[in-house]
């Protein structure tokens, strides 16, 4: 098996290192993507993902092992192929037309004994009731019978220290028993641990579960901030406090919303199926979700109540415009929607963002370093990204009002969530 065709059909966050990680397990990898500057720079040995440096991209390239295209006719004859495309929302709907695409483009290179395997998150059913027949029709093939197919979601965190693709454990699934075995197979070569599932409904299903679970909590613990302050409680301190019982309680802390594709999105998805097919609402995601979605607003209105004036004419620094910490992510970020607001309401809105691409930050808001000049010159900072390169003590000493939403200014004059 060493020998066999890996394609990987979307090369962004979590097919990039899908796709250098098989060729270091010894596959021969062809990487598909439809953007062309992404295909350049990852040919030329660029790489626009944090969490694989452009070292490794060139090892894996000049090994041979690995080659980046945007032409489908590339996956011709393949063993293995792993759909890795966005699943984006559109009006509050899945919007699942780049699995669809991805289908159709490879199911023609499809041949007996193959294996596909869909990451893409989406509801239970999408692996076998809308990718299943785009590839049967396409192939003239069979699943279960000419072809494997299973599902196995992606667990990737971008800019995660600790835990990447090898080391987390891997849920896979098959729609039958030798489809399972052969996407077991597969992952066993890539990372430490496979966690077998019986279902891609299941697959599909424990995706959504991970990350409802974290926009539930979030949310939670965004509203007890919102009461705390009030009641005159620090929501931090008490967090601290209660992450030291040993059970029955995992900390999750307060901030100016989520972000990213997986959390403000994947609940959607779930809600969104429940009801379309049981006609029931999930009372509790919808609740996380409207009270995380209000965050960044509230972030606001506390920078206005903080700065003791209107935020219209005010000049604002706003620290960080990823939705994750030492990351240039800023996919549904709430940074970027806080930016938008105080824009809206008439404030001059300057930002630090260090590691995102310029190309993708909003055009009216100006781009500066972090230096003491522009702290003593804002009516008001507000820290949305706590980047671990910000000079939180220069921020604490030099600037007039602060809005710590993440908790890392600790001076007493600091204005937290």
């Amino acid at each position: 098996m060493g020998t066999a065709h890996v394609v990987v059909v979307g090369l962004g966050y979590v097919g990039l290192p899908l796709a250098v990680r098989s060729a270091e397990a010894g596959f021969r990898v062809t990487g598909l993507d439809i953007d062309e500057q992404r295909v350049k720079r990852l040919g030329a040995g660029d790489s626009y993902v944090e969490d694989i440096s452009s070292d490794r991209l060139l090892t894996a390239l000049d090994s041979g092992r690995l080659r980046v295209s945007r032409d489908p006719a590339e996956a011709t004859g393949f063993d293995i192929c792993v759909i890795t495309v966005p699943t984006p929302l559109r009006d509050g709907a899945p919007d699942l037309s780049h699995i669809e695409s991805a289908g159709r483009a490879v199911a023609p290179q499809l041949s007996p004994g193959a294996t596909v395997v869909l990451e893409s998150t989406s509801y239970p059913g999408t692996t076998d009731e809308v990718l299943r027949p785009l590839l049967e029709a396409g192939s003239g093939l069979r699943a279960g019978q000419d072809f494997h197919l299973g599902y196995s979601p992606e667990r990737i965190d971008p800019g995660n220290p600790h835990w990447h693709l090898e080391n987390t454990p891997k849920v896979v699934s098959g729609i039958d028993d030798a489809s399972l075995e052969a996407v077991e197979a597969f992952y066993d070569r890539l990372v430490h641990r496979t966690v077998p599932v019986s279902t891609p409904r299941t697959a599909e299903l424990t995706k959504l579960l991970e990350n409802t679970f974290r926009q539930v909590n979030i949310a939670l613990v965004n509203e007890l901030a919102m009461c705390a302050r009030p009641l005159g409680v620090d929501i931090w301190e008490a967090v601290e406090a209660a992450a030291t019982k040993p059970f029955g309680f995992m900390p999750f802390y307060p901030g100016p919303g989520v972000g990213g594709h997986c959390l403000p999105v994947d609940p959607s998805y779930l809600s969104w199926q429940v009801r379309r097919q049981l006609r029931h609402d999930v009372r509790f995601v919808s609740l996380a979700q409207e009270i995380n979605e209000h965050m960044p607003e509230h972030v606001v209105d506390r920078v206005e109540a903080g700065i003791g004036r209107e935020l219209a004419g005010a000049r604002l620094l706003v620290l960080g415009l990823a939705y994750k910490r030492n990351t240039g992510d800023v996919r549904e970020s709430p940074a970027v929607t806080v930016a938008g607001l105080l824009l809206a309401r008439g404030a001059r809105v300057r930002a630090v963002e260090p590691y995102a691409d310029p190309r993708e930050l909003p055009a009216d808001v100006l781009c500066v370093e972090l230096t003491a000049d522009e702290l003593r010159a804002a009516d008001g900072v507000v820290i949305t990204t706590d980047h671990d390169s910000f000079d939180y003590d220069l921020v604490a000493h030099e600037a007039s009002y602060v809005l710590d939403t993440r908790n890392r200014c600790r001076a007493a004059h600091i204005d937290r969530l």
